[in-house]
C-alpha cells in the first residue's frame, strides 16, 4: 500500500510538471507568434458571442452545421442591411464634415481661443498683450520720433521717408509690378489681379487629362505601387475575415470535444471543481461579452435618439463613435464625449450643455440599471483594474489590446476568485467567515 501510494504520488508529480512544461511551451509560441494571432482571437469572441444562438436554433432541432450557418447568415444579412442603409447617409454626413473642418479649425482659432485668453488675463492667470481686437495684419506701427501710433502702409505703395542724412529712403509696400516704360526706366504700379478667365469645359477636360497623363508618364512605378497595396489590402481583409468566420464555426461545431480535452487534463477528484471553474468564466465573459455588446448597440441608439432631437450636426458619425468606442470601457465614453460636445459648442451653448447632459444621462442609466441586469454582479470589475488592464493592453497591443483587456481581466479574475474559494474551503477558520462581516479594528482612545 505504501509503494502503491509512493507510486500514485510520483505519477501526479511527472502529470503535473508535463502540464507546467507544456504551458511553458503554449505561452512561448503564443509570444513569438503574437502578430498572427487576431484571426485566432477572433474567431474565439465570434464564437463565444454566437455560441448561445446556435444552441438556440439547435433546439428547434437543426443539425448544428445548419444552424451555424443560418446563424451567419441572419447576423451578416442583419449587418449588411444596416450598412446599406446608414453607409450612404454617414459618408455625406462625412464628406459634409470634411469640407466644413477649416471653417470650424478657424472658428477655434478665431473665436475661442481668444475669448479664453482673454478671460484668462482677465483673471489675472495670462500675461498683458495688445488689444486683442487689432489683429497682426492692421496693429498701428509706432513713430519713433512722435511716440504716436501711426497706420501701416497700405500694400501697393511707394513710400518716401527723409533719412537724418537729409537724403530720402524710398520703400516699395508689395505687391508691384514692375516693367519697362517707353524711353527707357521702368514703371512701378500696384499688381493687380487679373480677370478670372471665363469657364470652358473643353479646356478643363483637356488640361485635366494632359496632367494625369503626364503625372501617370513620370510616377508610373508609383502608380503600380499604390494599386498593387489596395489589391493586398482588400485581399488581405476578406483572407483574414474568411479564415475568422470559418474558425469560430469550427469552434462552435467542436465546442464539446474542445472542453472535453481541457477536462481530461484534470484528475479527475478534481473535476468537479473545473467545472465550477468553467462555469465562473463563463458568467463573467458573459456579462463583459456579450453584456457589453448589448450595452454598446443600447448607447448608440440613446446617443442618436438625443443628438438627433437637439439638431446636433453630424449626428449619424457622433452616435456612430459612441457606440464603437462604447466597446472601451470608461476611455471610450469619455471620448466619444468630446467631439460631440465641441460640434456643439459650434452651434450654441444650450446645445452643448444638452449633449452633455444627455450624454451623462445615458452613462448614469447604463452604470445603475444595465449593468447590474445585463451583466450580473459575476461580470464586476473594480473600475481600478480596469483602467489597470486598459493601459497594459494599450500598451503592449495597441487597439486590439484595449478590447481584449477587460475580458483577460475578466478571466483572470474569475480564475484568482475559484482558487481563493477553493482555499478558504480547506480552511475551517476562513471557510465561514464572509467578506461583509470583515471590518478593521477601532483604534483606541486613548483611555486604559
Amino acid at each position: 500500500m505504501i509503494i502503491d501510494d509512493g507510486i500514485a504520488r510520483d505519477a501526479r508529480r511527472r502529470h503535473t510538471m508535463f502540464l507546467l512544461a507544456c504551458a511553458a511551451i503554449v505561452a512561448v509560441v503564443l509570444v513569438v507568434a503574437h502578430s498572427v494571432l487576431l484571426p485566432f482571437v477572433l474567431a474565439l469572441v465570434i464564437a463565444y458571442v454566437l455560441t448561445p444562438l446556435v444552441a438556440w436554433v439547435e433546439t428547434r432541432r437543426i443539425p448544428r452545421a445548419a444552424a451555424i450557418i443560418l446563424v451567419y447568415v441572419v447576423v451578416l444579412g442583419t449587418l449588411g442591411v444596416f450598412v446599406r442603409f446608414t453607409a450612404p447617409r454617414v459618408g455625406m454626413e462625412l464628406a459634409t464634415l470634411r469640407r466644413e473642418l477649416p471653417a470650424l479649425g478657424h472658428t477655434v482659432r478665431s473665436r475661442w481661443v481668444p475669448s479664453v485668453q482673454r478671460r484668462l488675463r482677465d483673471a489675472g492667470f495670462g500675461p498683458e498683450t495688445r488689444n486683442p481686437d487689432i489683429t497682426p495684419e492692421v496693429a498701428p506701427k509706432i513713430d519713433e520720433r512722435a511716440g504716436e501710433p501711426t497706420l501701416p502702409d497700405p500694400p501697393g505703395t511707394i513710400v518716401a521717408r527723409p533719412r537724418p542724412d537729409g537724403a530720402f529712403g524710398i520703400e516699395l509696400n508689395g505687391p508691384l509690378s514692375v516693367t519697362p516704360a517707353k524711353g527707357g526706366g521702368y514703371t512701378i504700379e500696384p499688381l493687380r489681379e487679373q480677370r478670372e478667365a471665363s469657364f470652358d469645359l473643353d479646356k478643363m477636360v483637356a488640361d485635366a487629362a494632359g496632367k494625369s497623363l503626364l503625372y501617370a508618364q513620370h510616377n508610373a512605378l508609383e502608380i503600380v505601387k499604390i494599386g498593387r497595396d489596395i489589391i493586398a489590402g482588400v485581399s488581405r481583409f476578406f483572407f483574414v475575415f474568411g479564415i475568422t468566420l470559418m474558425l469560430a464555426a469550427y469552434l462552435m461545431l467542436t465546442r464539446e470535444r474542445i472542453t472535453a480535452f481541457f477536462v481530461s487534463l484534470v484528475r479527475p477528484s478534481s473535476r468537479p471543481s473545473f467545472y465550477d471553474l468553467l462555469a465562473r468564466i463563463d458568467r463573467g465573459l458573459s456579462g463583459v461579452v456579450r453584456g457589453q455588446l448589448i450595452i454598446c448597440l443600447v448607447n448608440g441608439v440613446l446617443s442618436a435618439i438625443g443628438f438627433a432631437i437637439v439638431g446636433l450636426k453630424y449626428w449619424p458619425v457622433l452616435a456612430l463613435i459612441a457606440t464603437v468606442l462604447s466597446l472601451i470601457p470608461i476611455f471610450g465614453s469619455i471620448v466619444s464625449a468630446i467631439p460631440a460636445v465641441a460640434l456643439g459648442l459650434t452651434q450654441s451653448v444650450g446645445t452643448a450643455v444638452f449633449v452633455l447632459v444627455w450624454i451623462v444621462g445615458i452613462h448614469q442609466l447604463e452604470a445603475n440599471i444595465l449593468n447590474p441586469k445585463i451583466m450580473g454582479d459575476q461580470a464586476k470589475i473594480h473600475p481600478v483594474l480596469v483602467v489597470f488592464s486598459l493601459l497594459v493592453g494599450e500598451h503592449f497591443f495597441h487597439t486590439v489590446g484595449a478590447l481584449l483587456a477587460v475580458p483577460c481581466m475578466s478571466i483572470a479574475q474569475s480564475v484568482f476568485t475559484h482558487v481563493r474559494a477553493q482555499l478558504q474551503a480547506m480552511d475551517p477558520e476562513m471557510s465561514h467567515e464572509p467578506v461583509a462581516s470583515i471590518r478593521p479594528p477601532r483604534e483606541s482612545s486613548g483611555g486604559t
